[in-house]
C-alpha cells in the first residue's frame, strides 16, 4: 500500500488489497484481500469493495456502493470470476455491481470514463463499454452487452442477454427486452425502436449529410417491404463503405439470443 494514501481510521482494509498511490479512503469503507484499486481513487464512506475486483485509476466512489460481492445467480459457486471497471468512472450512493459466473465467461467488464448514477445495477456477466451512462435506478440483468457512449435513462430495464448498441438511448422507464440497435432510440414498456438519436450522432460531431444517410439507410432497413434478412442485404450494397451504417448493420448480421428491437408502427420506420 503506498504511504501517501489516505485511509480513514473507521475503515478496513485487508493487508493484501492492492491500493494505489494517491487513493482517499472516507469512513467506514471495507475493502477484501483480492481488491486492486488504482492509483487516485477516492472512496467517500460506507463503501464495500469485495471479490477479485479491478477499480481502474481516478474513480470515484460515493456511499454505500457494493461492489464485487458474489452474482446474484443461483448457480453460482464461488468460482473465482472477476469484476474489471475502468479508469475515470464515477460510481454513485448506492450502486451495485457483481463479478462473472461459469455460465458466462467468469467476467464482468465495465469500460474507461463510465458513469453510474444512484441505485444503478451492473449484473454478472455484462460488458459495458467506454463512456456509458446509467441514469438512476437503470437495472442491467445478466450477460448484457452495453456499446460505448450508449445512454440508459432513470429506471430503465434490460432483459438478460440483451444487446444495447453503441450510441444507443433508452428512455427513462423502458422495459427492455430485444437487441436495441446501435445509435438507435427505445422508449416503452416493453420498449420499442423510436428512431435514430440523432442529439447523439449530433454531439459526436456527425456532418449533417452523414446523418442524412444514416437516416435513410434506417427507414430502409426498418420498411415494411420483404423481409429484415433481405432489407439487411439491400442496405449493404446501397451503403457500402459507409462506417455508421456497416456498424449497424454488423450489430444485426451478429445475431445474440434476443430479437431485434423494432418500431411499433410505420412513421417511426
Amino acid at each position: 500500500m503506498s504511504s501517501d494514501c489516505v485511509i480513514d481510521a473507521f475503515s478496513r482494509v485487508d493487508p493484501k488489497a492492492q491500493i494505489g498511490v494517491g487513493c482517499k479512503i472516507g469512513p467506514f469503507c471495507t475493502i477484501g484481500p483480492d481488491v486492486v484499486l488504482g492509483d487516485g481513487a477516492i472512496l467517500e464512506s460506507h463503501v464495500s469493495l469485495a471479490g477479485r475486483t479491478v477499480i481502474g485509476p481516478r474513480a470515484h466512489v460515493f456511499p454505500f456502493a457494493s461492489i464485487g460481492h458474489i452474482p446474484q445467480d443461483l448457480k453460482y459457486h464461488d468460482e473465482p470470476s472477476t469484476l474489471t471497471i475502468g479508469s475515470d468512472c464515477k460510481i454513485r450512493e448506492g450502486v451495485t455491481m457483481n463479478p462473472g459466473t461459469e455460465g458466462g465467461g467468469m467476467v464482468t467488464r465495465v469500460g474507461d470514463h463510465c458513469t453510474f448514477l444512484a441505485g444503478a445495477h451492473v449484473a454478472h456477466d455484462c460488458l459495458v463499454g467506454n463512456n456509458v451512462i446509467f441514469s438512476n435506478n437503470v437495472m442491467l440483468a445478466g450477460h448484457c452487452q452495453v456499446g460505448d457512449y450508449a445512454i440508459l435513462g432513470g429506471g430503465a430495464a434490460v432483459h438478460q442477454f440483451c444487446r444495447i448498441g453503441p450510441h444507443a438511448f433508452i428512455g427513462g422507464l423502458s422495459g427492455v427486452e430485444n437487441d436495441v440497435i446501435p445509435y438507435g432510440i427505445a422508449i416503452g414498456n416493453r420498449a420499442h425502436l423510436a428512431g435514430l438519436n440523432m442529439v447523439g450522432l449530433k454531439r459526436r460531431g456527425f456532418l449533417r449529410e452523414e446523418i442524412h444517410d444514416i437516416r435513410r439507410a434506417y427507414r430502409l432497413l426498418f420498411a415494411e417491404e420483404g423481409t429484415l434478412a433481405e432489407r439487411i442485404e439491400d442496405v449493404a450494397v446501397d451503403f457500402a463503405g459507409h462506417k455508421v451504417v456497416m456498424e449497424i448493420l454488423e450489430f444485426l448480421r451478429g445475431g445474440g439470443s434476443r430479437s431485434i428491437c423494432t418500431p411499433r408502427d410505420s412513421h417511426e420506420a
